[in-house]
């Protein structure tokens, strides 16, 4: 079997951006709430200081959040 790597982030990533459309859709969270908690989770690892020794991924991170908010992956563009 071949070794997957990182399957519990995909799984949460996956998970997340369901429940964010879910929110949005039902009309509990709007758009801009949306984006605004996804442009918060993105600056939170943009301003990582990397004190953990995982500076690279702290930026990896916040370019994948962002690339979402970019795409509109996570919410339903009305």
């Amino acid at each position: 079997m071949p070794q997957i790597s990182d399957v519990s982030g995909t799984a949460a990533l996956s998970i997340c951006e369901s429940l964010l459309l879910a929110l949005n859709d039902r009309n509990i969270l709007p758009e801009h709430e949306i984006v605004g908690i996804l442009r918060d989770a993105a600056a939170a690892h943009s301003n990582d200081a990397g004190d953990d020794g995982k500076a690279e991924l702290h930026s990896a991170v916040a370019a994948l959040i962002n690339g979402i908010l970019a795409g509109g992956n996570s919410v339903r563009r009305r």
